[in-house]
């Protein structure tokens, strides 16, 4: 429930606190008053558009604060935790509004953007002026309206789930068909760059160990001189190295045997001695497998020109080329892949959609069954409210297509977020006159008790928020009037209810009566709310009978009204 509202420099308000309570408040006061200047304050609060124009004459900013119940967590909790708004044990919504226009926002002490406002403003407060149809008037809400009046929150939630399924299998297939598309524009390209580089048989590593060949094929002539010379200089002439260092270690022999300090010396020259065979063996058989061969040699030559203009022709490495070649294969066998992948997610597209036929048929079923039930209660409740000759009508309509997503019976649908139909409510409050949308419902005195009697019927949905009507008794009285109070009184069971209103059959239902009253300060008007006292809520109603002067037959009627509200809830 709105728990209170604070309103400071507001059009005719200076500063003002008002606290409400659970069930039905009523609020009166003068014509010109200010009743609708509260209602434009709590709309402010609730996000509606701001200018300069609200802020009292002289003061710096406007500020409206309301405070709600903790409960209302479980509509906008969500929301809220989205946006790092910590929750409070009370829900307060705030807004200030300079004198240059600009307004700033606050939910719970946090600043928030004015549409985040807005949003939290729609979930808590339905808020019905004469010529404000708010929800009830937009077509597009019905369907939700119904869905709560029937309580099909099941049903439409397993069909909600199966669209998006069904909806993501049909990204995945549009996703498929791009990538088969793209390859097929450029299959002829890369079967061409593919079969260059394969035909090539690219190996890792291969321009160094190419580079290396050709090295030595170039310089063999070379190389077998010099490992030929290096073998005759170690040991075959008879100067070798080989040669002196026998000798040499003869020698050394003789020394060591006389004095030991040359035998480390000894060691090392043998050591030497066996170095300088083993490298004469080395360079003999070195000399042995050198390779003279002219057609080899050209051969890796052209091998070699070849990777070079493959690396310069596509600016990569041989390395990166086999990678390339890779990819390309790759790509290249997409096309099968793709075309497996592609017939499988038709197929699961084919079930999904069965599925969600199924699931929009239900859900449309169901609701047709509900329909006929909101169709009674409609009907009635206006007869109870004045409008005898009703007709209410819950239109369905659906839009055939030959590329629907939903079949039933043979015929192709278009899928909506909410189902396969259309629904908007029809109405007609005339004798003879055919349904039309209640949009065009004309008499304002109607459209109050149309949407008197659809929110009565829909109060068991509980995503009704607090119910506000300003002027709901434009354009009737008596016992009708007396009828609407106590379907406004019926309502507030359920939900907290505010009404602005002039009559005093509906305020005698009051549970809570507000009087808006105005005053001249200084010079200057300015506007107050006083809560009354069951005495005052009595001479308050007995005054909308008969005005300023209140007569004895006034109080008692005002009375009596006032104990027939309380007796009857």
């Amino acid at each position: 429930m709105l728990k209170s509202l604070y309103v400071r420099d507001f059009a005719l308000i200076d500063e003002l606190s008002v606290s409400f309570a659970p069930g039905l408040t009523i609020i009166t006061g003068e014509t010109g008053a200010g009743k609708s200047i509260l209602m434009g304050a709590l709309n402010m609060v609730l996000g509606e558009r701001a200018s300069a124009e609200v802020v009292r004459a002289g003061a710096r900013k406007a500020v409206i604060e309301a405070v709600f119940g903790g409960e209302h967590y479980e509509m906008i909790g969500e929301m809220l935790d989205e946006e790092e708004i910590e929750r409070t044990p009370e829900l307060i919504l705030r807004r200030d509004i300079s004198a240059t226009g600009q307004s700033r926002c606050f939910i719970n002490d946090t600043p928030c953007t004015v549409s985040l406002l807005k949003r939290a403003g729609q979930q808590l407060v339905d808020l019905h002026g004469q010529h404000d149809h708010q929800l009830l008037l937009h077509a597009e809400t019905h369907a939700g309206m119904l869905d709560g009046f029937g309580l099909l929150h099941a049903e439409t939630a397993q069909y909600r789930a199966t669209l998006d399924e069904y909806r993501t299998l049909r990204r995945e297939l549009q996703s498929l068909n791009e990538r088969a598309d793209a390859l097929r524009e450029k299959r002829d390209f890369i079967d061409y760059q593919y079969k260059e580089l394969d035909v090539a048989a690219l190996v890792e590593g291969e321009e160094q160990s190419i580079d290396e060949e050709i090295n030595l094929l170039e310089n063999a002539e070379t190389l077998f001189s010099l490992s030929t010379e290096l073998g005759q200089n170690l040991y075959e002439s008879d100067s070798s190295a080989y040669t002196s260092l026998s000798s040499a270690v003869h020698l050394l022999e003789k020394l060591a045997g006389i004095d030991k300090s040359f035998e480390p010396w000894l060691d090392e020259l043998r050591g030497a001695k066996a170095t300088v065979e083993e490298l004469n063996r080395f360079a003999g058989s070195y000399a042995g497998g050198i390779e003279f061969n002219s057609d080899r040699l050209e051969e890796l030559r052209q091998r070699q020109m070849l990777l070079q203009r493959l690396a310069k022709k596509h600016c990569k490495s041989i390395d990166e080329l086999i990678a390339l070649r890779d990819r390309l294969a790759e790509e290249l066998s997409l096309e099968e892949n793709l075309a497996g992948e592609l017939a499988a997610t038709e197929a699961e597209i084919a079930n999904s959609r069965t599925a969600l036929s199924a699931s929009a048929e239900t859900l449309s079923e169901h609701r047709r069954e509900a329909a006929g039930r909101l169709e009674e209660e409609i009907v009635a409740g206006l007869s109870t409210l004045g409008i005898p000759h009703s007709t209410f009508e819950v239109r369905f309509t659906r839009e055939a297509a030959p590329d629907g997503d939903i079949e039933i019976d043979g015929t192709r649908y278009r899928a909506f977020d909410n189902g396969c139909d259309r629904v908007e409510f029809m109405i007609s409050t005339n004798l003879g006159e055919s349904p039309k949308p209640l949009a065009k419902v004309a008499s304002g005195g109607e459209i109050s008790r149309v949407m008197l009697a659809m929110k009565s019927a829909l109060a068991r949905s509980a995503e009704l928020p607090i119910l506000v009507f300003d002027e709901i008794d434009t354009g009737i009285s008596g016992k009708v009037a007396q009828s609407v109070g106590f379907s406004l009184k019926r309502l507030s069971r359920m939900h907290q209810i505010m009404a602005i209103t002039h009559l005093p059959q509906i305020a005698a239902m009051g549970d809570l009566h507000l009087a808006v009253v105005k005053r001249i300060e200084a010079d200057r008007t300015l506007t107050g709310v006083a809560p009354l006292s069951d005495d005052e809520h009595v001479r308050e109603v007995a005054r909308l009978f008969s005005g300023a002067d209140i007569t004895e037959t006034s109080l008692q009627l005002a009375k009596e009204l006032v104990e027939a509200g309380r007796s009857a809830y």
